[in-house]
């Protein structure tokens, strides 16, 4: 896994290390990419929504189509 130095105002280093200290995660570096997985996440939504509003395909609106999704997530989440 490649390595990365990265610097954090001191109210996100506080935060960060609150979520360690939490013990739901054991470093940084996991609350980080926790953190970008889920931005990941929401953009691949986010783009799903898009696709399915322009394509015309649908009658459901954007948050029965949001509702689906996250139904699908959940249902697939591991």
């Amino acid at each position: 896994m490649p390595r990365q130095s990265i610097s954090f105002t001191s109210p996100n280093n506080e935060w960060l290390k609150a979520q360690v200290d939490s013990e739901e995660f054991t470093s940084k570096s996991e609350v980080v990419n926790d953190l970008i997985r889920k931005a990941r996440e929401i953009e691949s939504i986010s783009m799903r929504l898009i696709h399915a509003e322009q394509s015309g395909f649908t009658e459901d609106t954007r948050a029965q189509i949001l509702a689906k999704i996250k139904d699908e997530a959940r249902r697939n989440a591991v």
